[in-house]
């Protein structure tokens, strides 16, 4: 099972803001929920039970995820309304939390996408070429501006993906991602591309794992490399 000792690889600039932000490697083992076979499905959903109680033993209440769609929605959760334990929505890509609790999204080679402000405020974000395409890093900093929070404020991290060398695209994503036409497959850099959006919207704040899904294998899973798995990147606020 997972351990919050190992085996994870902890996310940068979150610890002074009282936060803990980790993504587990391929040696925790997988995290995907849906699609496998049951001792598959029944030992992930192990993993999450697992993960949730040893968070919960650091003051953290409760752990929230979803069944990830592609899309651009992202859901706004009070921590102090809800009940401690693990928390599963349904077809939602990213998540806000105000106040305690800890906030988890799936990946293999897209990028987690963690958000957090000094007064309390997270945020975690599963992009892939879609949501990359389709503005999800901007809708959740519109939502946390909306809630007063002021993006110059915000510390992002954009965790271990795939590279900008491993990663080719057609022509059509490529020109969705990029806005420019090609006639063949290029190579595009996913969180090159969320720097620039979060920069547009105006976070100051932001660091970027060096690790590549494709690249760092042996570490992570990677469905470019062929994996089914899946790792977890969370972030999670202790209660006072």
């Amino acid at each position: 099972m997972t351990s919050l000792a190992t085996p994870h690889v902890a996310l940068e600039g979150f610890a002074p803001l009282g936060l803990t932000a980790f993504i587990t490697t391929r040696v925790a083992g997988t995290f995907a929920l849906g699609g496998g076979t049951p001792d598959v499905e029944a030992e992930a959903a192990a993993r999450w039970s697992a993960l949730q109680g040893e968070l919960s033993g650091t003051a953290v209440p409760h752990l929230t995820s979803a069944r990830q769609v592609h899309e651009t929605t992202v859901l706004a959760h009070e921590g102090a309304a809800l009940p401690g334990g693990l928390h599963r929505h349904d077809g939602a890509d990213g998540h806000l939390l105000r106040g305690p609790g800890a906030l988890a999204v799936t990946i293999a080679d897209c990028v987690p996408v963690l958000l957090a402000h000094p007064e309390g405020m997270v945020a975690a974000v599963h992009a892939g070429w879609r949501g990359v395409a389709g503005g999800i890093l901007g809708v959740a900093i519109h939502a946390m501006k909306a809630a007063g929070v002021a993006a110059a404020d915000l510390r992002m991290h954009l965790g271990p993906a795939i590279c900008g060398r491993c990663y080719e695209v057609g022509p059509d994503v490529y020109e969705r991602l990029t806005g420019w036409q090609t006639t063949r497959p290029r190579q595009v850099d996913l969180r090159a591309l969320l720097a620039e959006q979060a920069k547009a919207a105006g976070v100051r704040h932001w660091a970027a794992s060096p690790e590549c899904t494709r690249c760092d294998n042996a570490v992570f899973f990677s469905h470019r490399a062929g994996d089914t798995g899946r790792q977890i990147a969370v972030i999670a606020r202790p209660s006072a």
